[in-house]
């Protein structure tokens, strides 16, 4: 299990723009991104639990327009920042799936092959 670098510490503000990256998941690439939420960064598959489309309704924006819950652009699911657990809409208690990240030095790095199961409605970190 080793690490890749996604970016600079930096490029992350508190839950503002997230950055994309890509992630191989078998036999073919999905998207990815990491956003910054109470000082944290969290990483996640870019796929909404209810449909297979990229949640982002422009390039890196995941927030709603309050900054406090990720939502997806085609169907208005939401789920809560820090643990991808569906919070309403169409996600229908399937969250996002969490991709183990740590930041260093500032740096943000991915920790390959490394998934963390989607949490389900009413569960919490």
């Amino acid at each position: 299990m080793g690490k890749r670098l996604i970016c600079a510490s930096g490029d992350l503000i508190e839950r503002g723009k997230g950055v994309r990256f890509t992630i191989g998941q078998g036999k073919e690439d999905a998207m990815a991104f990491v956003i910054r939420y109470r000082g944290k960064a969290y990483g996640y598959v870019n796929r909404c639990a209810h449909i297979s489309v990229e949640l982002d309704w422009a390039e890196g924006q995941f927030f709603d327009f309050t900054g406090t819950q990720l939502i997806c652009a085609t169907h208005g699911a939401l789920y809560q920042p820090d643990s991808g657990r569906c919070l309403g809409g169409p996600c229908l208690g399937r969250g996002l799936t969490r991709l183990a990240i740590e930041e260093s030095n500032g740096k943000l790095y991915l920790i390959e092959d490394t998934m963390i199961d989607h949490p389900a409605v009413g569960e919490h970190d």
